[in-house]
């Protein structure tokens, strides 16, 4: 049986008002169309709910039981929808957002830090993982959203860029290239290199600009975790090629950063599916997310490192 809504609300006020016309007038309709509503819900019931006279309209035993619990269903229905909708504007819950390693060391601290400030209610959970786990975190729905280095051609999610940022060289101090002001990128032929595996969304695209460069790399050593870099470099096991986030430098080491030129930058997105809307709270932090990229880069516009 397909009952609506409305039939059922028209009548629990007929049952209520103990009149067609009255619970009219309740609810807005016409006496006809109330009369037309009941006529309808009894036909779909095949039981007879009312009786009618001149003068009041009587509940039948099956209408009495079932205005009864109608009128505590709809009641509950009220409540809940009206529960709902608080839910969906207010800022609380629990966030989880998911980010690479370095997006997570040297972004994700201040988004945090402003959330807590601005959104006390909101809880924010980082998932710190390598990119390829952050985009099937994000499919699967396991968090709400992340903040990936641009994936290319992904059909099934929406991305917004926050922050262009460049390689740049990373070398110990005693290496010829530390005297450079910049350092071209054909200066890495023959050179030694430490280099992310492709578990960081930064690889193909250092990849890529070697081949662009037609330069072949001579790759030492591929590692796990962008911090493994420094000691490596530090060691003089080779030199590297790092995105600006890394920074800053461990203190007391004996490295040096270099502009690359022809400057080759990598885009940081936020990212979530398209087919999944956000929460108020999720939509919130999405703002301080991107608010914060953008503060770094005015802030990163003032430093000569990223003038060239």
């Amino acid at each position: 049986m397909n009952y609506s809504l409305r039939q059922l609300r028209v009548f629990v006020t007929v049952a209520q008002e103990k009149s067609f016309s009255r619970a009219g007038e309740c609810i807005g309709l016409s006496q006809s169309a109330v009369s037309h509503s009941i006529k309808e819900l009894e036909r779909q019931t095949g039981v007879k709910l009312l009786d009618r006279t001149t003068r009041e309209v009587v509940l039948t035993d099956a209408g009495q039981q079932l205005a009864g619990r109608l009128e505590r269903l709809l009641d509950e229905l009220h409540i809940t929808l009206r529960e709902a909708g608080r839910v969906g504007t207010q800022l609380t819950g629990t966030v989880r957002v998911a980010a690479s390693q370095t997006i997570s060391a040297h972004l994700i601290p201040q988004c945090i830090a402003q959330s807590n400030l601005r959104y006390p209610a909101i809880d924010f959970v980082l998932h710190d993982r390598p990119q390829q786990w952050v985009l099937e975190s994000i499919r699967q729905g396991e968090v709400d959203f992340g903040i990936v280095i641009d994936p290319g051609a992904v059909s099934d999610l929406q991305c917004e860029a926050v922050l262009s940022e460049p390689f740049l060289l990373l070398c110990h101090e005693s290496h010829p290239l530390a005297t450079r002001e910049w350092v071209n990128w054909q200066d890495l032929r023959e050179e030694r290199l430490v280099l992310q595996d492709y578990a960081s969304g930064s690889r193909p695209l250092i990849d890529a600009a070697l081949a662009h460069f037609a330069i072949e790399a001579n790759i030492v050593q591929e590692i796990g975790h962008p911090a493994t870099l420094f000691p490596m470099v530090e060691a003089g096991i080779g030199i590297s090629i790092l995105p600006a986030l890394a920074l800053p430098l461990p203190q007391g080491s004996h490295l040096q950063v270099k502009r690359l030129t022809p400057v080759v930058e990598r885009q940081l997105m936020l990212a979530r599916c398209k087919n999944r809307s956000l929460s108020t709270a999720a939509q919130a932090l999405w703002e301080v997310v991107r608010t914060q990229a953008n503060a770094l880069t005015n802030l990163r516009a003032q430093d000569p490192l990223y003038q060239i």
